[in-house]
Parts: C-alpha cells; structure tokens; sequence
C-alpha cells in the first residue's frame, strides 16, 4: 500500500495510490496519515478498502510529507563504506547519529532553498524508514516489527556549514533541507530493505546510483541501535545514509548545488522526487 498526503502545504489531505497509479481520496475515513494511522491494526484496515470506493482525486496536485506530525528526524551518517572513503573519513564502528530540525520536512517536490551565507550546497539520496510502533531498547530481530514502511528521502546538506564544528546539525537542519515521499509505501511491500536501488541525478546527469545492499548496518540494526538512546514513536523518520557520489566527494573539484539546478531522486519501488534549487525567500 503506498499512502501519501497532497494539498497545499497545511493543508495536505490524506491519499492513497491504487494499482493503475491513481490517487484516492482517504478524507472520508482517516483524518491524516499521523501517528494515530501508522499502527499495524490501522494500516491492516486501510489495506482492506476497496480503493474503487474511493473518490478520485483530481488534477496533479502537490504532495507534502507522507506522514503528519513526525517528532524526531533521525539520520544516520557515513552508512555505506564508499561515502566514508569519498568523505575522507573513516568507516564507523558503529552507526553515526544526528538530527535534522522537523522544521526542515518538506514535500518531495517542493523546492530547496539555497540559505542566507551558503557556499557548498550538496545532496544525499537515502532510504528513509517511518516508525509504526513504540520502540524503545528493541532487539534487531524485532526491530522491523516497529517499522511501518519505507519512503525517499533527501539529505540536503550545506557543508561549509556541516564541518565548521563537529556538530552537524547546522549544516543538516536548514529550512527545506528535508523532503520526504512521494509516498509511504508499508512493510510488506518491501520485504527486503537491504535491495533497493537508489538514484540521483542533477540537471539530468547521474550523480548517484547505489543499493541499500551495500549499507553498513543495515536498517534492523539502526533502528535497534536508535532505540537504545531514544525512544522512536509513531511517524519518527530514520534517513539510513547515502552511498558514493555527493558533490563533496567529486573529483577532481567538489560540484556543488547553486540556483537554477534541479535535483531528481528516487529509489525503485519507492517513487522519486523532484526539487529546483532557488534563492532563500
């Protein structure tokens, strides 16, 4: 079942995407795709309508984040060994965690905006993994029983601003410097994570191309690992890493994003994105 959220931004209503690509009004029996619809029993009902019952939704209209009301944006860095190396940096011993500011969530196709001082705007495609259930201090073979599915994200990154400290939050959390979707696609949709092709390219060339077979630790692993030192709720995201090919690691001179580019990712099964690079406003 692939869920999504379009509208304008606060406005978004909830949809799904039946079998001909098609979307469908779910307005009249969920009032968003929250925490509150992200349960197992929820999304088992969902997946029991007759999406032919469903009124159609008309036109091409935007799509906002998948899910409402996300409270923590997780990411994991340096997560495929490629990256490391192209980063300069080494492998990690264990998965690297930082935060992105929910004010940075976008919609998928909304645009990036370049912030006020910016000089090295860079990109990131990566497996985003949506939250289900409560998960706190869960085992790995439990892990993606807290899982309720899987989307694209984006891990838009200014890296002057990422490597001026150790910290890289300021560099990670920037207005639009999060979009996710197109849609929520649920677990058993992907029963294997760890084999999905992921692709980026901007102003039509191909930047990345990669599979999440090559991670470093694969997504049960982080979201055990994560639950050791939060508790993950309902609607949280995990971004689980990006494998070779952001600008910073371009040779022989880094490329970084500027006004005017467009970035196009997806990730297969999972549906792409679309972002034009424009000025802060």
């Amino acid at each position: 079942m692939k869920l999504c959220r379009v509208g304008q931004p606060g406005q978004e209503k909830p949809a799904l995407v039946d079998r001909d690509g098609r979307l469908r009004d779910l307005s009249g029996v969920l009032a968003d795709i929250d925490p509150s619809a992200l349960s197992a029993a929820r999304l088992a009902e969902l997946a029991a309508l007759a999406p032919a019952d469903l009124p159609l939704v008309e036109g091409t209209p935007r799509h906002g984040a998948p899910v409402a009301g996300i409270s923590k944006f997780v990411c994991i860095g340096l997560n495929y060994s490629e990256h490391a190396a192209e980063s300069g940096l080494p492998e990690p011993s264990e998965p690297v965690v930082f935060l992105k500011a929910p004010s940075a969530i976008c919609g998928p196709n909304d645009d990036t905006m370049v912030p006020f001082g910016s000089s090295r705007l860079d990109w990131e495609v990566e497996l985003g993994v949506v939250i289900g259930a409560r998960a706190r201090n869960v085992g790995t073979d439990e892990a993606l029983d807290a899982v309720a599915g899987y989307c694209v994200v984006n891990d838009v990154s200014e890296r002057a601003f990422q490597l001026q400290s150790s910290q890289w939050d300021k560099g990670k959390g920037c207005d639009t410097f999060g979009p996710i979707g197109p849609w929520l696609v649920t677990r058993d949709e992907v029963p294997d994570p760890q084999a999905l092709r992921l692709w980026l390219k901007v102003n039509g060339g191909t930047m990345q191309d990669g599979n999440t077979r090559t991670m470093i630790f694969d997504v049960k692993t982080i979201v055990s690992y994560v639950s050791r030192y939060m508790t993950l709720l309902p609607g949280d995201v995990i971004a689980t890493g990006t494998p070779s090919g952001v600008g910073m690691g371009k040779k022989p001179e880094p490329i970084w994003l500027k006004a005017g580019d467009l970035v196009e990712l997806g990730i297969d099964g999972l549906g792409s994105q679309r972002q034009k690079i424009v000025p802060y406003r």
